[in-house]
């Protein structure tokens, strides 16, 4: 899989974000410089599969408080979301889901996907009255059913766009 370098990033970051050691990422790069990355330079992260030999695709709408399932570019199911409060934005951009970790506690419900950005998943919720609101502290909040039901659906790897 391949990872598009953003302005700031780092590759401590980079690594930090897919959870994969720095070592692993260096090796798997052997023509880059890791002190000198630039942004659109692509970075091989190992472990993962490209997403486009996946058929899923997750497509987040913060405004519109939407979670969209496609296969193959066609909308199978649609589900509402809780997102990040204005203190604690919901990140746009083009991630992946890089694990999952079924029943998580606490607030995050019965499931937890986490997204190749530090700190950031899609969860489930013990406050179901919370969903299709800005109340998060950025992750992506769902009804546990609907994560379940996405979990079961979704492989590792699955790309997912965030956007306004």
């Amino acid at each position: 899989m391949n990872h598009i370098v953003k302005t700031g990033e780092t590759l401590t970051q980079i690594s930090r974000d897919y959870r994969v050691p720095l070592q692993t990422i260096i090796r798997a790069n052997p023509s880059i410089n890791p002190n000198v990355i630039y942004p659109g330079q692509p970075i091989v992260i190992p472990g993962f599969p490209s997403p486009d030999t996946l058929p899923y695709q997750i497509d987040i709408s913060v405004n519109n408080r939407t979670l969209k399932l496609l296969r193959n570019g066609t909308l199978q199911k649609q589900y509402p979301i809780a997102v990040g409060r204005m203190v604690s934005e919901t990140p746009v951009g083009n991630f992946i889901i890089i694990n999952k970790a079924p029943n998580p506690g606490g607030p995050y419900g019965t499931m937890w996907m986490s997204l190749s950005k530090q700190g950031y998943g899609i969860h489930g919720t013990n406050d179901p009255g919370s969903i299709g609101k800005a109340v998060s502290k950025g992750c992506i909040r769902m009804y546990n059913r609907d994560v379940e039901e996405l979990s079961r659906t979704i492989p590792i790897g699955t790309p997912v766009y965030i956007h306004q």
